[in-house]
């Protein structure tokens, strides 16, 4: 006699966007911001780079543009002054980037690499596939010279494949990135990364500048709803990936800026008492009205933060470039 067919029908959840999911568990609640970057909230973000409200890219952009040269020369520089600008590893360098999207303002920096020799290769990093994927075809077909290797996985797998690498390294960590984390996680991330580089690697650091609120708020709550869109876009993935039951038209995006903590936040908030099941964890969250979901930080630095930072993470920061206004810069700092 046949056994009877056995059919799992259990839904394939994602392991690490349910652990993320407990954190509505806990009051206040709250989501990693990472949940944003799937592949419809990587598309979202490539919009509001180009938003006209959201100054970060463009500006950045500028800065890499015209500090390209200077940026790599000041890297790369052996221990005696006298070298500088035209020092180059003998041995071919390596950039990597925590975080690197799509590469579109790292591009600029690579292709004043490849005019150095000898050519250096590029680690990019990403929990984005799509986004890294969208890097690989971007530098296949504007500088085809460059090795890319691509590290999908959190900030953790780089670290690991560059722990192996003894080459002389330059990481990069831009876009204001860093402003993401709590002061306390940003300093230990930068730890971890301390730990796996060799004395005399050399890491850029991008920061939003302090700044008018009439500038910062609508960066993050621009007048077409981009933001709010990338912001809600997180339910949608808790749906698919945790079997979450939420309903996007039922919460609102809010950003705000608070100033004891000198940060933007964007949280997404009830707009009704509410009941949201979710399959994964096996019970119904409940949302009072107005009720908050904290998804995002966004700090802002002075000079003083920005070397606190970075001395406590072990590093030493010798030069910075800022544009005109201010508005943002970037870092050049040694292990």
């Amino acid at each position: 006699m046949r056994a009877p067919l056995r059919v799992d029908t259990q839904p394939l959840w994602d392991p690490a966007v349910i652990e993320a999911a407990r954190r509505l568990l806990h009051e206040p609640k709250s989501l990693p911001a990472w949940l944003f970057y799937d592949a419809a909230g990587s598309a979202l973000f490539e919009r509001i780079t180009e938003l006209p409200e959201y100054y970060l890219t463009r500006t950045e952009e500028a800065l890499l543009e015209a500090e390209a040269e200077d940026i790599l020369a000041r890297a790369f520089a052996g221990p005696d002054p006298g070298r500088y600008p035209r020092a180059w590893p003998e041995r071919a360098p390596v950039i990597a980037e925590l975080g690197a999207g799509t590469a579109r303002k790292t591009e600029r920096l690579l292709r004043a690499a490849l005019r150095r020799e000898p050519a250096p290769a590029y680690l990019p990093g990403d929990v984005s596939g799509s986004a890294l994927r969208a890097a690989w075809e971007r530098l296949a077909a504007g500088c085809p010279a460059l090795r890319v290797a691509p590290v999908c996985g959190p900030h953790e797998a780089l670290f690991a494949a560059l722990a192996r690498l003894p080459q002389r390294k330059l990481v990069l960590f831009i876009g204001s990135s860093i402003g993401n984390y709590e002061p306390d996680e940003a300093q230990a991330l930068l730890r971890r990364l301390h730990e796996v580089l060799q004395p005399g690697d050399a890491l850029l650091l991008g920061t939003d500048m302090c700044k008018p609120l009439e500038v910062l708020l609508p960066a993050y709550d621009d007048a077409a709803q981009v933001t709010a869109q990338f912001n809600l876009n997180m339910l949608a993935r808790l749906n698919r990936e945790a079997g979450a039951r939420f309903d996007p038209g039922r919460f609102r995006h809010i950003a705000l800026w608070n100033a004891a903590a000198s940060r933007i936040e964007m949280h997404l908030e009830s707009r009704c008492s509410q009941q949201v099941p979710v399959a994964a964890l096996g019970i119904a969250l409940r949302f009072r009205e107005g009720e908050r979901i904290h998804t995002e930080n966004s700090h802002k630095y002075d000079a003083a933060s920005v070397d606190r930072l970075l001395h406590g993470a072990g590093f030493r920061r010798e030069h910075s470039w800022h544009d005109a206004k201010q508005w943002f810069g970037l870092h050049l700092a040694r292990a």
